[in-house]
């Protein structure tokens, strides 16, 4: 039997996609705010395609902010989109 497939769904485009195609962004019990890439860190997480427009609907949409209860740096945004670019 085949083993199940984890699903998120991207703030973005709101679509349910494989775990591991996403970007895990993740509020630390501290309150910091930072990228998950191996998906282990202890935390809330929030996930988003590897997609610059995706990444532009989630920040102009407020998705992190309402996913986390909190603020988002600009850092956190420029970060994303620095590793979108980085990943293409």
């Amino acid at each position: 039997m085949a083993a199940k497939i984890p699903m998120r769904q991207c703030l973005g485009c709101r679509e349910m996609k494989p775990k591991k195609e996403l970007i895990r962004v993740v509020r630390t019990p501290e309150g910091e705010i930072s990228l998950d890439f191996k998906g282990k860190m202890n935390g809330r997480g929030a996930y988003i395609c590897p997609d610059g427009e995706c990444l532009k609907k989630a920040s102009k949409s407020r998705a992190l902010e309402r996913a986390f209860s909190c603020r988002i740096p600009d850092e956190i945004y420029e970060r994303l989109k620095e590793e979108m670019e980085v990943g293409e």
